[in-house]
């Protein structure tokens, strides 16, 4: 067999296991992403976030998480403690600050995003059962290898085939192809985002067509004069700037696709194929599913945009060949709309829906921009794909 199979501490399988023998007298218990033999960090019901570290020579040791620094105490053993303020359910990324320093927590597993490889807790969700560890048929997550002549460098993604993929050697599969955020890269979506146990789960109860899932890395940085704009202020017309997502467009269309299709036994037509991502991901898959719509029959964008009416017009092939637009955000999102995403996204879909196009919005409760609510995207969008 020539693709490697993962069984790596960093993805799913591993982080869904939880552990609440630790459990504190204070109602705090060692989170699923503490490494093992470790106690902290911990987490309560309340979803706050208590971290401990040994730095009797530090002055100032802080928490950050959720863009706000917390303040650790230090007892008289030069171990510092201190916790968080509540938390939204699902995964986070956070690190300590020591003296200034950002350092990753030495207790914690480490996941790649905010372009680093650090530290991340997990809060315990009321709907954790979509992406738990179950005594149900698996399927396999494996590191599928290239060489990318277009990037001139090796390049890999990791692919989830179904349960049965490996028994039943004369069916063909339809294919998402899902896409990352930006500061991520492929190894997110099984990592972070649980989408193996996710499909897994959804494939044992029914409600999801099995599929196999490509994740690659579609990380676009910018070149020349092109400069990001700061944070709030991403206003329509001046980002992402014209040609962003073009280099991983050509790679996905003349490298990704035609090897998948080369070694995996895939459904090679638009009406087996679907792309989806979250943030970066989701512009992405707007970019290229609004220009090459007779490629994919399904689009999904999580927290990444919408189409418009005049998106559409400009592109009238989309409606004709898009079987769903799935777009989905998390409530606090809307809450707190960020700019520059084609309007409201909601309305967007809604004519959309009015000009005959099949259409789904969701909406992730209680979360903002952050994996929980792309788990849950990816929960609904896998049920209505490929029907």
């Amino acid at each position: 067999m020539k693709h490697k199979i993962i069984w790596v501490a960093f993805f799913a399988t591993a982080l869904s296991l939880t552990n609440l023998s630790a459990q504190a007298d204070d109602g705090f218990f060692t989170s699923s992403t503490t490494q093992q033999g470790k106690q902290f960090p911990k987490v309560n019901a309340e979803g706050k976030v208590r971290v401990q570290i040994s730095a009797p020579e530090a002055k100032l040791v802080q928490l950050d998480i959720g863009g706000v620094k917390y303040p650790l105490t230090m007892d008289t053993s030069g171990l510092w403690t201190g916790e968080s303020a509540p938390q939204d359910e699902g995964f986070h990324y956070y690190q300590l600050n020591i003296d200034g320093a950002s350092v990753p927590d030495p207790g914690s597993l480490y996941f790649y995003g905010a372009s680093r490889w650090g530290s991340g807790i997990e809060i315990p969700a009321k709907d954790q059962d979509i992406y738990a560890l179950k005594n149900v048929p698996h399927g396999q997550v494996r590191e599928h290898i290239y060489f990318s002549k277009i990037n001139n460098t090796m390049r890999r993604n990791f692919v989830y085939t179904p349960p049965g993929y490996e028994q039943n050697t004369s069916k063909r599969y339809p294919v998402l192809y899902l896409q990352h955020g930006g500061g991520e890269d492929e190894t997110g979506w099984a990592s972070q985002g649980h989408a193996n146990l996710i499909m897994d789960n959804l494939i044992a109860e029914g409600k999801a067509v099995p599929f196999i899932i490509v994740m690659d890395n579609g990380t676009w940085r910018p070149t020349g004069n092109q400069q990001r704009p700061a944070a709030g202020n991403r206003t329509a017309g001046n980002w992402p700037p014209e040609g962003w997502a073009d280099n991983f467009k050509k790679t996905l269309f003349e490298e990704i696709m035609p090897d998948i299709d080369a070694n995996f036994r895939t459904i090679t037509n638009s009406k087996g194929r679907a792309m989806a991502g979250l943030s970066m991901g989701g512009m992405q898959t707007r970019v290229i599913t609004l220009a090459d719509a007779d490629k994919f029959d399904y689009v999904g964008m999580f927290s990444g945009g919408s189409i418009s009416l005049e998106d559409v017009e400009k592109n009238p092939e989309f409606i004709k060949n898009t079987s769903l637009l799935f777009v989905s955000y998390g409530s606090r999102e809307l809450e707190n709309p960020r700019q520059g995403f084609g309007g409201d996204p909601k309305e967007n879909t809604k004519k959309l829906a009015e000009k005959g196009l099949k259409t789904h919005f969701y909406v992730s409760p209680q979360t903002a921009h952050e994996w929980q609510s792309w788990r849950r995207s990816l929960h609904q969008f896998a049920q209505l794909a490929f029907k």
